[in-house]
């Protein structure tokens, strides 16, 4: 757990993705469109990223991708993201972790 909380300590929004997952792309683009500018991790393309998918799939992230953070919180998956979206409750959580200005 100790990584994943590292990689989290330091940024308002992180997701945890891989280049190949189009669910992950479409919750980065997601974010984006609010204005936030979230650090990404792809599992695929960090040298740890074997180490970190174990971690999140610990922590009850399945599947291990995409995983978000807002405000060094674990919000979830796509599903947690979207429904957050739905119920209007996303734009506020990301302008109180400070991850977007308006």
């Amino acid at each position: 757990m100790g990584t994943v909380k590292r990689l989290v300590a330091d940024n308002p929004l992180v997701i945890f993705s891989k280049t190949t997952c189009s669910i992950s792309y479409s919750i980065k683009t997601l974010l984006r469109n609010f204005g936030a500018n979230p650090k990404v991790y792809e599992l695929d393309e960090i040298s740890n990223g074997e180490q970190v998918e174990g971690e999140l799939l610990g922590l009850g992230c399945d599947p291990s991708v995409p995983v978000v953070y807002i405000g060094k919180k674990l919000v979830g998956g796509a599903n947690e993201v979207m429904s957050l979206n739905m119920r209007s409750g996303l734009k506020p959580l990301l302008i109180e972790a400070k991850a977007i200005w308006l």
